[in-house]
């Protein structure tokens, strides 16, 4: 097998077995990985294909391994780099699935999950945090992220709401912009 294959499969089967939480815990170990270690993607890559992975259908993780996967490698870095991700969460599950209903009501294991679930909190706010700041997300601008929480939280507006404003935004702002330019 082909070496950036390997460290694509075995990079992001890391990501999935060890960061519990769902994609956005995954992120810090994800920018990690790909930004520091393996420089696959600049930082500024990074936080521009987290926007696309996480405007995409899908799980967040997956769509991400997918994106630095066919940089990487085309279809067949993609394919591994999804396979990393999703195997052991699969054989996790599997392996929950065929024992959980014989450890179900045991103290110790209600003790692990309400000890993992502040860690998860503190997994999810870590990545937010850095997106933010590579987002340029400072005073000026941060009711804007606060605001469309809020409004999603509590009023229920969809998320797909802001996407599709967000993008008629930028398509706007990008037309004047050029439009000035000509001018």
């Amino acid at each position: 097998m082909n070496r950036e294959i390997y460290k694509l499969f075995s990079t992001f089967f890391k990501i999935g077995a060890f960061t519990f939480g769902g994609g956005w815990a995954m992120i810090a170990m994800m920018e990690k990985d790909i930004v520091n270690k393996h420089k696959w993607f600049s930082h500024e890559e990074f936080v521009d294909n987290l926007a696309i992975a996480q405007s995409m259908p899908g799980i967040l993780a997956v769509n991400m391994s997918v994106l630095v996967g066919n940089k990487i490698a085309k279809k067949t870095g993609a394919t591994f780099a999804a396979l990393g991700t999703i195997l052991p969460s699969f054989i996790i599950i599997l392996a929950i699935a065929m024992f959980f209903v014989t450890i179900y009501d045991n103290p110790t294991v209600e003790s692990i999950f309400k000890g993992i679930r502040p860690a998860v909190v503190a997994l999810i706010i870590a990545p937010v945090l850095t997106t933010a700041k590579a987002a340029k997300i400072g005073i000026k601008n941060v009711w804007v992220p606060i605001a469309t929480a809020l409004l999603i939280t509590f009023v229920g507006i969809s998320p797909i709401a802001f996407i599709a404003a967000a993008i008629i935004y930028g398509v706007s702002k990008c037309y004047i912009d050029n439009k000035n330019l000509k001018a």
